[in-house]
């Protein structure tokens, strides 16, 4: 891949981790949905400015994904933009003090090894 292509690939990454961090910021002040109060939480998703921009962040994601896919194989993208997994396990743990065991450090590294033989030339 190129520069401007590994840009797009970072770019499409770090919006869909931006989009998870702010959608998770924005559940947490949604509460927990329940079927007698979904519909209220419906129409407070559109009032969270943390969920409006964890849903713009992965619009712009999809925007620079969309790009990078007229410019790189499918079967480089796909697997490459998996590496939003890193991202998401590392702001879980230093955002949300959620736990990082020795199996999650595992999951990491294995997900980084195969985006890198991945998108290696063979």
């Amino acid at each position: 891949m190129s520069f401007s292509e590994i840009g797009l690939l970072l770019l499409a990454v770090c919006a869909g981790a931006a989009g998870q961090l702010f959608l998770k910021l924005g559940a947490l002040k949604l509460g927990k949905v329940t079927f007698t109060n979904v519909g209220d939480h419906l129409w407070r998703i559109a009032t969270i400015p943390e969920l409006l921009l964890g849903l713009l962040a992965y619009g712009m994601g999809a925007i620079a994904y969309i790009l990078l896919l007229t410019r790189v194989n499918l079967s480089v993208a796909g697997p490459a933009a998996a590496s939003v997994y890193i991202f998401t396990v590392l702001l879980g743990y230093f955002v949300f003090q959620e736990s990082l065991s020795p199996l999650r450090l595992m999951g990491i590294g294995l997900v980084v090894c195969g985006v890198i033989l991945i998108a290696a030339k063979a």
